[in-house]
């Protein structure tokens, strides 16, 4: 199924039910879009990609080719999900999120094929947790993020970071264990310090400020 969501649609994933496709909905022939997946009007599903059951996706997004976007995973508007990243459920992503090729957004946190008796888990054998992305953030190339972590709105994670606690809104964070290097802005380019807890965005000249280890947009 493929169809533009409401905003009652983007919180909780839709039944399966029978609706037409969008023309402006363009879904790759080797794609594979599972019928009870809800694909917002202007997006694009490329090659070699799938989306699962239940997945929601807003108005305008992009799964690049061989990306995986996991069952009941919540996307909103405008966001980008590049070439074979793994999305695993029950992630979420605001609007604006951008996620580089070959990141991964875990599920379990602790990971085990086999029971402790040897029998092969199922589905019932464990409870999946998610990451949370939250407006405008960006996720660097083969990044991955440990579930449960949220990450704040406008941060980024840079490439090959492995995040493993939250990352607070506009942060920069990068490494292994990911830590907190600097700031970014919404042009998502770093901030340039005043020495006193007030950051400057280079591009925008938007003010911030930096309180117990948060940041803060400052508002004329």
């Amino acid at each position: 199924m493929v169809v533009p969501p409401s905003n009652s649609q983007r919180a909780t994933a839709p039944a399966e039910t029978p609706a037409e496709t969008p023309a402006d909905v363009r879904v790759a022939e080797s794609a594979d879009v599972a019928a009870g997946a809800t694909i917002g009007a202007g997006s694009s599903i490329w090659h070699l990609a799938q989306v699962r059951e239940q997945a929601v996706l807003g108005r305008n997004c992009i799964v690049g080719r061989g990306a995986y976007i996991g069952t009941g995973v919540v996307m909103g508007d405008n966001c980008k999900v590049q070439n074979y990243a793994l999305v695993y459920e029950p992630a979420k992503l605001g609007d604006g999120v951008f996620i580089g090729p070959a990141v991964v957004l875990t599920n379990d946190t602790y990971p085990r094929a086999i029971n402790p008796d040897g029998t092969l888990k199922s589905a019932h054998d464990w409870e999946p947790v998610g990451v949370t992305i939250e407006q405008g953030a960006s996720i660097g190339a083969r990044a991955t993020c440990v579930a449960p972590v949220t990450i704040g709105a406008w941060a980024t994670v840079a490439a090959g970071a492995v995040v493993v606690k939250d990352v607070p809104a506009y942060a920069l964070v990068a490494g292994v264990p990911a830590r907190r290097i600097g700031w970014v802005g919404e042009a998502g380019v770093p901030l340039i310090g005043d020495g006193d807890g007030g950051w400057t965005c280079p591009v925008s000249g938007a003010r911030f400020l930096e309180t117990n280890g948060n940041l803060a947009k400052e508002h004329a």
